[in-house]
């Protein structure tokens, strides 16, 4: 996706609110004669997905939709999407320097036992962003809110734990090209499904 195609716009946070859904794997499973199975991961990250639909409930909701829609072109620009079950890191590792790199990734760490699934954080909040050397906070740094790299001034020391905390969006898409809305009475209203999905910018 080029960048002309993704608008560096926030969906609307509070329909964002009512949006049900999360991440989702793409797996095979081919099963034997004798019953056992074979699992193949098809997609290395999962990719999040999302009805917003539930969050419209007023006539301000849906104009703001609808004009949110429009301007995208229904499933043609992409656009920032706040998860609100998921939009949160503290104390994140995402590097230990070594006295020549400056250049490091924002990621989000999640751990189960002795397992772990590392997230790249493309979209994150600029103004949420906060960096520590070891336990000093810096801004001896630059930040690319639109891809989540982070660029030191100078190279972190060599063997310097660097820590983020930030809050990020997602690069996501409207995964329809119609929106359906209905009056069921003064200012109410309801929506079918509306989807979102997360779209691979890298």
């Amino acid at each position: 996706m080029t960048n002309s195609s993704f608008h560096e716009v926030l969906f609307p946070p509070k329909i964002a609110y009512g949006a049900s859904g999360g991440p989702e794997f793409n797996t095979s499973i081919a099963l034997s004669i004798n019953g056992f199975e074979q699992r193949n991961i098809n997609w290395r990250h999962a990719r999040g997905r999302w009805d917003i639909s539930s969050g419209i409930k007023d006539s301000r909701d849906t104009e703001e939709i609808q004009a949110f829609f429009r301007a995208r072109h229904g499933k043609a620009f992409g656009f920032r999407f706040r998860d609100w079950s998921d939009y949160k890191v503290v104390d994140q590792l995402i590097g230990i320097g070594d006295g020549n790199k400056k250049i490091f990734e924002l990621i989000k760490e999640y751990k189960s036992g002795t397992y772990n699934y590392i997230r790249r954080i493309l979209k994150p909040v600029e103004a949420s962003v906060k960096v520590r050397l070891g336990t000093v906070p810096t801004t001896a740094y630059s930040l690319d809110a639109t891809t989540g790299v982070i660029t030191f001034k100078t190279a972190p020391e060599k063997g310097v734990n660097i820590v983020t905390d930030f809050e990020f969006d997602i690069p996501a898409r409207f995964d329809t090209d119609q929106i359906i809305v209905r009056a069921t009475g003064p200012n109410r209203f309801v929506a079918d499904s509306i989807p979102i999905v997360e779209i691979k910018l890298t």
